[in-house]
């Protein structure tokens, strides 16, 4: 998919939250809400490595981003969380040019501790999994 053109697919819009970190990175957006979201980003030279391939880095933020936000929106009313702990598993690649999404397979919510899992992916093509526990505070 190297040198396909850097707009977005159909229903992908600005993420409904960001931050300054996001915005350097980004632009991240977003489709659907709640359970339902998808965080995708289109991959740019600057999101590579070395070899100019997609940094684990950003896969990484984007799997924290997505998990905690399909999380923490999830429910009746929004959960303050805080990521606990985040392991990823890398198992493929993008380029420049390509677009990957995240998409947040399950979540398990208690009083005090969340659960996520999520793929990364480009295409039909895995790039991650990823899966984080949240503290979960009074918000």
């Amino acid at each position: 998919m190297t040198g396909t053109p850097s707009v977005s697919p159909a229903g992908f819009g600005p993420l409904f939250r960001s931050s300054p970190f996001l915005d350097l990175l980004g632009p991240v957006l977003g489709k659907g809400e709640r359970e339902g979201l998808v965080v995708g980003l289109r991959v740019s030279e600057h999101h590579c490595n070395s070899r100019g391939t997609l940094h684990g880095g950003v896969s990484a933020t984007l799997a924290d981003v997505a998990l905690g936000y399909v999380t923490a929106y999830s429910g009746d009313s929004l959960r303050g969380l805080t990521t606990a702990s985040l392991s990823i598993d890398y198992t493929g690649t993008a380029r420049p040019g390509d677009w990957i999404e995240v998409h947040v397979e399950t979540f398990k919510v208690g009083s005090r501790l969340a659960f996520a899992n999520c793929y990364v992916r480009c295409g039909e093509t895995q790039v991650a999994r990823a899966s984080a526990v949240f503290a979960v505070s009074g918000e």
